[in-house]
């Protein structure tokens, strides 16, 4: 087969999805995963029927592949603003789509409720718990918008959503947990708050992948939406989130060039593996993935060239496997993936990120 190209061990990425469904079903909350990490139908479809109840998606465009492969319930954790994005959100509506929508404004939620979709549109709003992205702050603003959007008409309030995305800026699984434990605390205290205030709140969505094991286990909180943890990558390993043996996703390279003893050139580079050495300014990931020898090191890629430096370096022509950093954009790059099992699957939301 050609190099380079993304190979998904079918092995570990069943243990990954079947674990993370039961850990929600002993938890007693529903799993909503992201599919934007994969963007593969495939993978969704083995998601629901471990016992994921939906799906997530970034951007509408997802949405429209997902249902197209047969996928119902859909929420889109993003601000949908402008009027071509709700034509073709009323679109999947009346074409039989369980579509919930998130807001953070009140132009965002006007908008929703002047859709008219008959029966309402579902409606979670976005709180901010600490990465200062998206969202309202807790506290009598986040109230006191909830109230507003709950007269709007062709609105159905469903509850309260929310990412921990600065999770990824920790430095050790200790700090993870504490980021997931106060997302959880904060977002069941938020829920509390309007329901004393008579506002019927049903979800309390919280997600990401190194914080769900803590904040999915805070009573109250009712739903998970990870994403990452088909796959996992350097940075979840670098997080203490899972070891290297439940990383599925692999780029596949051979060496083209050993121009010195301790350095061997492979055929993937950024425009293969990605640039990401972290989103949210963790320091624990460094280099540009991991390799299977713990003497050798990814140290730089230009597009089309990875530098590894090392001793006992591969030979040219041999094969070697990385862990990206971050799998998700690498799936965003790849036109296909390769399975272990010998099967190949169009990447079908790749780009679709309008």
């Amino acid at each position: 087969m050609e190099t380079p190209y993304v190979l998904i061990d079918m092995g570990i990425l069943h243990n990954n999805i079947n674990a993370m469904a039961a850990f929600a079903a002993s938890n007693g909350i529903k799993l909503r995963p992201h599919i934007k990490a994969h963007k593969l139908p495939e993978i969704a479809w083995m998601q629901i029927k471990a016992g994921a109840r939906g799906i997530t998606v970034a951007k509408l465009s997802e949405a429209e592949v997902m249902f197209a492969a047969g996928i119902k319930d859909i929420l889109v954790a993003y601000p949908l603003i402008g009027e071509s994005k709700l034509e073709r959100a009323a679109e999947l509506l009346r074409r039989g789509c369980k579509l919930s929508l998130l807001v953070d404004s009140q132009l965002g939620a006007q908008q929703i409720s002047d859709l008219a979709a008959p029966g309402g549109t579902g409606v979670l709003v976005k709180v901010d718990s600490g990465l200062g992205r998206c969202g309202l702050a807790p506290g009598p603003g986040l109230e006191e918008f909830v109230h507003w959007l709950c007269r709007l008409p062709h609105l159905n309030f469903r509850g309260l959503l929310t990412h921990a995305g600065h999770a990824y800026g920790c430095s050790s699984a200790a700090e993870v947990a504490q980021v997931g434990t106060k997302e959880g605390e904060l977002m069941v205290e938020a829920a509390e708050s309007l329901r004393r205030q008579g506002v019927n709140v049903a979800e309390v969505s919280i997600g990401s992948t190194p914080t769900v094991g803590w904040g999915g286990r805070v009573p109250g909180v009712t739903e998970i939406r990870p994403g990452n943890y088909v796959f996992n990558d350097a940075t979840q390993v670098a997080l203490g989130v899972v070891g290297r043996e439940r990383c599925s996703l692999r780029v596949i390279a051979t060496v083209v060039s050993r121009p010195a003893a301790d350095r061997a050139i492979i055929d993937a580079g950024a425009k293969v593996l990605a640039l990401d050495q972290g989103a949210h300014g963790s320091g624990t990931v460094t280099g540009y993935g991991l390799m299977e020898n713990a003497s050798w090191r990814l140290t730089r890629l230009s597009e089309e060239h990875g530098i590894v430096e090392g001793t006992n370096l591969p030979a040219i022509g041999d094969i070697v496997q990385v862990i990206p950093n971050h799998a998700c954009p690498v799936i965003n790059l790849a036109e296909k993936v390769r399975t272990s099992n010998g099967q190949e699957w169009k990447v079908a939301a790749r780009g679709r990120v309008w």
